[in-house]
């Protein structure tokens, strides 16, 4: 099981607004139905590029060795699935984290992903200094993982 913090920002004061549990196949399989439906896959992250591993700025692994390890990576995340919850819905615009934590899923496929989103993006990866559609381009001998072929799992876009 891998355990992920979730910040709003990459800078040294960012707020700390989620977490992230990861777990396998094999452990996902023993969860009952009602659980599963809490969890989400992460094919579409990885394939599309949105999820990225930011090389830190001061690094003394070249850019393209970097990119082999996130490669690498990203195929291991393929192969699990997420439950993340936030605990600061930074929309709201408060100084402190309001309201219960919220279940989050995550995009599946290409129309789901809103435009404002991907203006987002663009501005994430400027500041990063990183490449969305170079990643998404880069990952196409990424397999797409299993995952998804449980019928809870993904639920949120299931739904009617």
């Amino acid at each position: 099981m891998r355990q992920c913090l979730i910040y709003d920002s990459h800078e040294k004061d960012a707020r700390l607004i989620g977490v992230e549990y990861m777990i396998s196949e094999k452990i996902f399989s023993t969860l009952p139905d009602d659980e599963k439906k809490l969890w989400h896959t992460h094919n579409y992250e990885v394939k599309s590029g949105m999820l990225v591993m930011p090389q830190p700025s001061i690094s003394p692994i070249p850019t393209p060795a970097w990119n082999t390890v996130e490669d690498a990576e990203m195929k291991e995340i393929t192969k699990l699935y997420g439950k993340t919850y936030h605990l600061w819905q930074v929309d709201r615009d408060s100084n402190v984290p309001l309201g219960e934590p919220q279940l989050m899923g995550s995009y599946t496929k290409e129309d789901q992903v809103p435009p404002e989103l991907k203006k987002e993006l663009e501005d994430r990866d400027k500041a990063l200094g990183v490449s969305t559609a170079e990643k998404k381009e880069r990952r196409q001998g990424i397999k797409k993982s299993d995952t998804g072929k449980d019928p809870s799992v993904d639920i949120a876009w299931k739904r009617s």
